[in-house]
């Protein structure tokens, strides 16, 4: 206990230096934005989102110290705040929402409206930050030393190394936009193909294939080659076994949910008609399996949040680095959000539901506000948090007699709002970490996440519309997994519709898989998603495999790696922003106006490919001058 007591931050507590500016508010409110559609996009195709506290954090020394000569590390961490909340709103909005927009295609509901999106990220989001202030103390003052918040740290260590924040944010450009002029020449001028595969007549059901985009080459390395490698374990299972053996076994039969003979269907179909509920099935279970793995924890972090709610941390003359929001305003708004959930017709939840959103959602700030510091952000189970919600909702909505569509889309608002309550807390958990570490006033980082959660909130719906418009959810281009699998679980539940048994399939796979000791979660999201994109993400964790394998001191090392994660950072980010302008024009209908008349063979696409993963390894292998 004494080496927290003596615990020393970069900046100390009697010095004042520019925190809670107008250039930081400024540069964080772009950021939010940018990463927040990047992200979107990311998770849309992927099925997973990227921290952007590191590459916000970078970007903003970039411009704050190198363009703008300015010298402040608590402005940079402001920015870093602000900016990575655009992701967190995005990571719990895009594993939900779309589910609305499935809905409104089938005809069975309107289409959701920017406000109610805007509603559901804003509520989720304040109520993440409301949560996880009374928390500080605990999880991070008293347990520092023990849980090491992974990127909350890291980060810290980049603001710390500042000077270096010129040539960091040059890696951090660099991949930006080198990942936007591959994705425009790939998906906008259609030079050559972002998919290449190969369907074998031989062997009817399976298909071998890649989408060599720059985006699944950074998730790769970033993820490392272990976490790619249970991916494309999933995908394997999915598109070499099972797969095959529905075409083998169906034969001309019509077998539901397909409405076609099985010999009909292109391996694709196969895919979309039977393979997506068994995947579907397996990552339901993988995000239960995690939740009941962790549910000691859970409780002991939850009876740790009910004594910190009754501390008081909010003391007006306690130093600057122990200044939090005060608990009567924090519970004000609290109970505000509950009573315009209730009142609200956006959500047809009577009391009870916004009672549950309320408790739930303390529960699950709390929970994903450890979990954050003890295994970092990126295993952060929130669609485990969301589905147990979703279900527990759902049964509780159809006991009060709230059923059909307004009970399910009511549902989903509710998993809407835990998800971003689950993420934005773990969020800010990581970002007071790093202002812990740096000397940051707790207070203005709480005020500077919120503010970052409600331009983010304005910015997703808009972001959700134009990616539904460009090509659809549940489309190749944007598969929408984890939303996919939410509509179907909230339609099973209310209409007993669906395909039980492929469902129940893809769960004892994941118990299997379980009981194997391999990670549940990523397997089952390969599973889920093509092939494809599972080889993509795999290439990216093959360079990352080979630039740790090459001798040097951990140092050199490190400095690989770091510079690895920050060139791949750049190269999500290009891609998810080009990504946004391509859908621009593509609901401009422009698209076919910037079409290239002819386009490179596969090999081509897979030729150019390579030649990005061998700049990535150049880049990683670099020596420091």
């Amino acid at each position: 206990m004494d080496n927290k007591s003596e615990f020393k931050p970069y900046i100390p507590a009697d010095k004042i230096v520019p925190e809670f500016t107008v250039t930081s508010l400024l540069i964080g409110i772009l950021l939010a934005i940018v990463f927040g559609a990047a992200n979107a996009y990311l998770g849309l195709l992927v099925g997973m989102t990227i921290s952007a506290s590191i590459p916000a954090a970078v970007i903003s020394m970039g411009i704050i110290r190198v363009i703008l000569r300015r010298d402040s590390i608590l402005e940079n961490n402001l920015v870093q705040t602000i900016g990575s909340a655009g992701e967190s709103v995005a990571a719990g909005a895009i594993f939900t929402l779309p589910a609305l927009f499935l809905w409104a295609e089938e005809g069975k509901i309107a289409f959701p409206s920017i406000l109610t999106i805007f509603l559901v990220a804003l509520f989720g989001g304040i109520l993440g930050v409301c949560f996880m202030v009374p928390l500080r103390q605990a999880l991070i003052v008293e347990e520092h030393g023990t849980l090491p918040f992974p990127e909350g740290t890291a980060c810290a260590e980049v603001l710390l190394a500042g000077e270096e924040g010129g040539s960091k944010a040059g890696t951090v450009f660099a991949g930006l936009g080198i990942a936007a002029v591959y994705k425009f020449a790939a998906d906008g001028l259609h030079l050559f193909s972002s998919e290449i595969g190969y369907a074998f007549k031989s062997y009817a059901g399976s298909q071998i294939g890649i989408q060599v985009l720059p985006s699944l080459a950074g998730v790769g390395y970033i993820c490392g080659p272990k976490i790619s490698s249970y991916m494309l374990a999933g995908g394997t299972l999915s598109w070499f076994v099972l797969m095959p053996l529905i075409a083998l076994f169906g034969g001309d039969a019509v077998v539901f949910p397909g409405t076609d003979p099985i010999s009909s269907m292109a391996p694709g179909d196969i895919w979309d008609n039977y393979i997506k509920y068994i995947g579907a099935g397996a990552v339901a279970a993988g995000g239960m399996i995690s939740l009941i793995k962790t549910f000691p924890l859970i409780i002991r972090t939850f009876k740790q949040a009910m004594k910190s709610m009754s501390s008081k941390h909010a003391d007006k003359n306690a130093p600057r680095t122990q200044q939090d929001l005060p608990m009567p305003l924090l519970i004000g708004i609290i109970l505000i959000i509950a009573v315009a959930i209730w009142l609200i017709p956006t959500f047809p939840v009577n009391p009870i539901g916004a009672l549950i959103v309320v408790i739930f959602g303390f529960f699950f700030a709390s929970v994903s506000s450890r979990m954050v510091g003890l295994i970092g952000s990126s295993n952060n189970p929130v669609s485990g948090m969301a589905i147990a919600t979703l279900i527990i909702a759902t049964l509780i909505l159809k006991a009060t007699g709230t059923i059909g569509t307004t009970g399910m889309v009511g549902a989903i608002a509710i998993g809407g709002i835990i998800c971003i309550v689950a993420a934005i807390a773990g969020d800010t958990s990581q970002d007071l970490k790093t202002g812990f570490i740096v000397g940051a006033t707790p207070k203005k980082q709480q005020i500077g996440e919120m503010i970052g959660v409600v331009v983010s909130a304005a910015a997703i719906g808009f972001v959700l519309y134009l990616l539904n418009e460009a090509w659809g959810y549940g489309t190749e281009q944007i598969p929408a997994a984890q939303a996919t699998m939410m509509k179907m679980l909230v339609e099973g539940i209310m209409n007993a519709q669906l395909p039980w048994a492929l469902i129940f399939t893809g769960v004892f796979i994941a118990v299997v898989i379980e009981i194997l000791k391999v990670p549940v979660m990523p397997f089952a999201v390969g599973m889920y998603l093509p092939f494809s994109l599972s080889a993509g993400i795999m290439a990216g964790g093959i360079v990352r495999f080979i630039v740790e394998r090459v001798k040097g001191t951990e140092k050199e090392k490190k400095e690989r790696s770091d510079r690895g994660v920050l060139f791949t950072s750049g190269l999500i980010a290009g891609e998810g922003i080009m990504g946004i302008v391509l859908a621009v024009i593509a609901v401009a209908k422009m698209d076919a106006a910037i079409t290239l008349p002819f386009s490179l063979p596969q090999i081509g696409s897979l030729i150019i490919f390579i030649v990005l993963l061998f700049g990535l390894y150049r880049l990683c292998m670099k020596k420091e001058k």
